[in-house]
This record gives C-alpha cells, structure tokens and sequence, in this order.
C-alpha cells in the first residue's frame, strides 16, 4: 500500500514537471521580439549567443560567458546577469549608479532585476541592493 502511495505521488511529481517545461523551447535569436534583438546587437554585440529560449511569454538569453538576459514578451529587458562583469552601463539608471559610486566605490554592478517595487542589484562585493521606483535604497543583504 505505500508503495501505491510512493509511485502515485511520484507520477503527480513527474507530471506536474512535464507540465511546466512544457513551455520551455529554444528558439533562434531571429524570433526573438526586435526590441530584445536590438538590445543584445546594442549592448552584447561582443558576446557569443549560447542560446535563446521562450518560455510562455517570457524570453531567456544566455550567453556562452554565463551572462543572462530575461525579456517580456515585447522584447524589454527585465533581469541582466552579467555573473562576473559590469552590466551595461547605460541600462542602469543614473541615480543608482550615482547611489553605487557614492557608497560602494569601485563596486560593479553584476546584475539588474527590474522588479514591481523598483529594482535589484547585486554588486561585486556580493551586496544586494534594492531600490523603490523613487530609487530610494530600502534594503541591503550580504
């Protein structure tokens, strides 16, 4: 009898899985929105395409250093993941990288997650900020 209970429980597992992935399917970068396009030939063009993938209506790209890209389903970027190096510049708005240069002098900022309540970075000093859409700091984590 538990055994019965085991594989049942398995099999939801396993389906609710296959259920979820199912969305997931790598896609050349010409199918991606021309918004995401021209982001990544404007700020990645040095950067090699490890793959593209649409997952409902949400975009991924990584490229073949780690870096990330996450796009809606227009093309816009939501979250950037450059791991180890510098986001780019330009996409960062100015007040946060006047906050960073200010308080964290000669941090990178790593990554940039466009969130609800404002945004997300992560510095090379592995420091989490967050910022409300007034860009006011209002939380730190280590």
């Amino acid at each position: 009898m538990k055994l019965i209970k085991l594989l049942s429980v398995a099999a939801v597992c396993l389906l609710f899985t296959a259920v979820s992935c199912a969305h997931d399917r790598i896609i050349p970068v010409t199918q991606l929105p021309a918004q995401a396009q021209t982001f990544i030939k404007t700020y990645f063009a040095d950067k090699t395409v490890a793959y593209a993938k649409q997952d409902g209506a949400k975009y991924e790209v990584k490229f073949n250093d780690g870096a990330e890209v996450e796009f809606d389903r227009k093309g816009n970027w939501d979250n950037v993941d450059c791991k180890f190096t510098a986001v780019p510049e330009a996409i960062v708005p100015e007040q946060i990288k006047n906050y960073v240069a200010a308080n964290h002098p000669g941090a990178l900022i790593t990554k940039i997650d466009k969130e609800r309540y404002g945004y997300e970075i992560e510095l090379s000093n592995s420091l989490e900020l967050k910022f409300d859409r007034n860009f006011n700091i209002f939380d730190i984590d280590d």
